[in-house]
């Protein structure tokens, strides 16, 4: 680190928790962040205002006026730009000392099975079910550490699969026989403040994963309710019939 790195963090660095060692650690960290709507948004500014030395952002999609309520690193002027290569802008303006890889097109299975196995953390910023359990197969298969989020309405969860403790559940433990027809923004609305507190926790827990502080939310489900401000915290059971983390798997 050199000064400018150390004044740019010195909030973060004064954390016994983080210090020093933990703030490189992020400086050297390369995340891989699937999605750059409504989750991927605020957790790409603040682990790119965090220091995380490579970020990657991946998501096939433009911007429409209709992402504007919630989606915070797109601007009205970028309409019809790639969500990657708007996001990339804003966080260039952000912290313009993380290098910033944007993937555009739609990655096939081998693609993104590369892009998972470079990455430190994984970030499930998606609202496609295929997708996810795609995500996670490969996150279990090579090892890497996955954090999913998930808003809807006033409602919104997060789960952190960590390679590292044999007994974190994956996501497809909690979810085998989800129904890929399940409840998703554009049919059924989201309040913009929701997106943000999920796509912020997603941060700090990958950000925790990576500086090696804290204890993350392998094993829970956290589950946030706008609506009367409630949080609660359930306790997630490994699966061993799971098809993809389970015995039977193997």
């Amino acid at each position: 680190m050199n000064d400018d790195d150390l004044l740019r963090y010195s909030r973060q660095i004064m954390l016994p928790e983080i210090d020093v060692a933990g703030q490189q650690r992020l400086l050297d960290a390369r995340i891989l962040i699937i999605g750059l709507g409504g989750l991927g948004c605020p957790a790409a500014m603040y682990l790119a205002s965090a220091g995380v030395g490579h970020l990657v952002l991946a998501d096939f999609d433009t911007v429409e006026l209709s992402n504007l309520q919630r989606q915070i690193a797109h601007t009205t002027d970028r309409i019809g730009m790639s969500k990657v290569e708007s996001a990339g802008v804003a966080l260039a303006a952000l912290n313009p000392e993380t290098q910033v890889t944007c993937i555009a097109e739609k990655m096939s299975e081998e693609d993104l099975e590369r892009e998972i196995i470079a990455a430190d953390v994984v970030l499930d910023c998606t609202d496609n079910f295929t997708i996810r359990f795609m995500v996670n197969k490969l996150c279990v298969n090579n090892t890497t550490p996955l954090v999913s989020g998930a808003a809807i309405r006033l409602e919104g969860q997060i789960m952190v699969y960590d390679p590292k403790l044999e007994s974190s559940p994956c996501y497809q433990c909690l979810y085998e026989n989800a129904d890929e027809g399940a409840l998703n923004c554009a049919e059924n609305g989201v309040a913009a403040p929701v997106v943000g507190v999920i796509g912020c926790v997603q941060a700090i827990e990958a950000m925790k994963l990576v500086a090696e502080f804290g204890e993350s939310l392998a094993g829970y489900l956290l589950v946030f309710d706008a609506k009367y401000m409630d949080w609660r915290k359930l306790k997630l059971s490994k699966n061993p019939d799971c098809s993809t983390c389970g015995a039977t798997s193997l």
